[in-house]
């Protein structure tokens, strides 16, 4: 499907489910790792840090693809699409990211800066979530 997420697809992303997302290497291999997301606006988004891959990755080529699944692994979504990179609001995120998968506040790291990755969907597909 192309196009914006559904209402019950957006909502999908207010529970804690575990996503996992793909960005580009310079020489164009996948890098893949585990995120914490949720729902901004009409798309997605997850919290990273400067001095990891995934943001020099999307830095350099905003394609992005992000697969979130429930725990059944039956239900998911998969989302592809451009990033846009902001520490606007990237601490308070965390810190709400924090909460709502491990049921706790941040633990802030000095030093670190956190930047906000928003995912603005291009394709999605989804099994048992409409």
């Amino acid at each position: 499907m192309r196009g914006p997420l559904t209402e019950s697809q957006l909502a999908f992303f207010d529970q804690p489910n575990y996503g996992i997302v793909t960005t580009l290497r310079a020489d164009g291999s996948p890098q893949s790792t585990m995120v914490w997301v949720e729902r901004d606006g009409d798309a997605v988004s997850f919290n990273t840090a400067y001095g990891r891959r995934k943001p020099a990755n999307l830095e350099r080529d905003p394609r992005v693809s992000i697969l979130v699944t429930a725990p059944d692994f039956y239900h998911w979504i998969a989302v592809d699409g451009r990033a846009e990179l902001t520490t606007d609001g990237a601490e308070e995120q965390i810190d709400r990211l924090s909460r709502k998968y491990d049921g706790k506040p941040w633990s802030y790291v000095e030093g670190q800066r956190r930047v906000k990755v928003r995912l603005v969907p291009e394709r999605v597909t989804s099994y048992g979530v409409d």
